[in-house]
């Protein structure tokens, strides 16, 4: 850093999550040289994190930090410091003073959705409609190509407010993706809204944070990927502070963003149909996987194939 005493031998670091309103002084050549953005960790990244802060721990030889370092796509470093913690502790509360993959995978559901609720107890009726909630997205995401594999359901209530979920996760992280396999997330998005309509003739309040999803991904397909015919290339969404949430303003005139929301809305309309389309065309199988889940609460991707595969024949 230069422009203060000629001390040598002496390096300065500083670090922010504000780079936007930082005194340009301080950044141009000369005072900090080198500048060093810090992503969320990628699958090697994580991996390797996990292993370091493993180190404190005893494991079972049955753990795998590549299958837990894909489960935990998308997590910081203290997230990833937490989920080995977090699986410590699981394995002496049961008694054990080695940890196995089973806690790991249990601890990464604790970081996301919270512990279990365990004195939560929902009517035969709410957990019904639950199950079919979740298997609507597993069957909606099985029959479209290039989705996520899933990795385990269950309608077991969490501390987050979560009254089940359905995890997905990709054999590799992907950097890219096309907008066939973003109007797929769509799809999915919908399918539990879409199944509770088809089995029960209703709506539900368990569709909110899908709801939200969905309409947060459909909005960045037209006015920040370019994907709409109508808007062709054009910019019409700037992000505000991408170490801060991501929050992104509209920059365009009234006009436009009434026509945004309304292709907003036929897009996951379209999608929310194909669902629909999808597990009606495969009722069976969707009473079969939900009475299945109804019964254990959780289920693993395999046991989920396994009966959708075996329906098939």
């Amino acid at each position: 850093m230069d422009g203060f005493e000629e001390n040598t031998g002496v390096i300065i670091l500083a670090a922010t999550n504000r780079p936007d309103s930082l005194d340009p002084a301080l950044t141009r050549p000369g005072r900090f040289d080198r500048r060093v953005p810090v992503g969320l960790p990628d699958l090697a990244g994580r991996e390797a994190i996990l292993k370091v802060h493993a180190k404190k721990i005893k494991l079972a030889n049955d753990v795998d930090f590549h299958t837990i370092a894909r489960m935990a796509a998308g997590a910081s470093g203290a997230e990833l410091a937490n989920i080995i913690n977090e699986a410590a502790l699981r394995a002496v509360r049961n008694g054990r003073t080695i940890v196995n993959e089973m806690d790991l995978e249990e601890s990464i559901e604790v970081v996301i959705a919270g512990y279990q609720k365990k004195n939560a107890v929902l009517s035969d009726k709410e957990k019904m409609i639950v199950s079919y909630h979740e298997i609507g997205h597993a069957l909606v995401s099985a029959k479209q190509s290039n989705s996520a594999p899933v990795q385990k359901i269950t309608i077991i209530p969490r501390t987050s407010g979560a009254l089940g979920y359905t995890m997905q996760v990709d054999t590799a992280d992907k950097y890219l993706l096309t907008k066939e396999e973003l109007e797929n997330k769509l799809a999915t998005y919908t399918g539990g809204r879409a199944a509770e309509e088809i089995v029960f003739g209703t709506y539900t309040t368990g569709a909110s944070n899908d709801i939200e999803q969905a309409t947060k991904l459909a909005r960045a397909m037209i006015s920040r990927y370019g994907m709409s015919d109508d808007f062709d290339m054009t910019a019409l969404e700037t992000i505000n502070d991408q170490y801060l949430g991501n929050d992104a303003s509209l920059a365009c005139s009234p006009e436009t963003q009434k026509l945004i929301d309304q292709k907003t809305i036929e897009l996951i309309k379209k999608q929310h149909e194909k669902a629909k389309n999808i597990l009606q065309d495969n009722r069976k199988k969707l009473d079969e996987l939900a009475k299945y889940l109804y019964e254990k609460e959780t289920i693993t991707g395999d046991e989920f194939m396994e009966i959708l595969e075996r329906s098939d024949q």
